[in-house]
């Protein structure tokens, strides 16, 4: 468990990203509070990608998909579904920008 607290940490913050930060938008904020959410992914999956030399890394996207699908039925309505698609994406994205970002500093 102590090997593994880089990203421990980091699904920590995501996990506030999603389920705290909705708490402090208005009706009107959600698109803005997508962006919000999506780029969050995409910097946390960078940020773990870069720090992380373990394997468990590349579930990371699958992990952040699958925390997402309980807060579409706090927060949203099932419509919200296609985005788990998209932070499968964003953070698999991210997560590849990473180990790309950690290859070349690390040479």
């Amino acid at each position: 468990m102590k090997k593994f607290w880089k990203e421990i940490l980091i699904l920590t913050i995501q996990l506030f990203l999603f389920y705290i930060v909705p708490l402090f938008a208005g009706p009107t904020d959600i698109m803005g509070l997508v962006v919000l959410l999506i780029v969050g992914t995409f910097i946390l999956s960078i940020i773990i990608s870069s720090i992380s030399k373990e394997k468990v890394k590349y579930f990371y996207p699958l992990v952040v998909s699958i925390l997402f699908i309980p807060s579409i039925f706090i927060y949203y309505n099932e419509t919200a579904l296609i985005h788990i698609v998209w932070y499968f994406v964003d953070s698999l994205i991210g997560l590849v920008m990473g180990t790309i970002i950690y290859k070349l500093t690390n040479k």
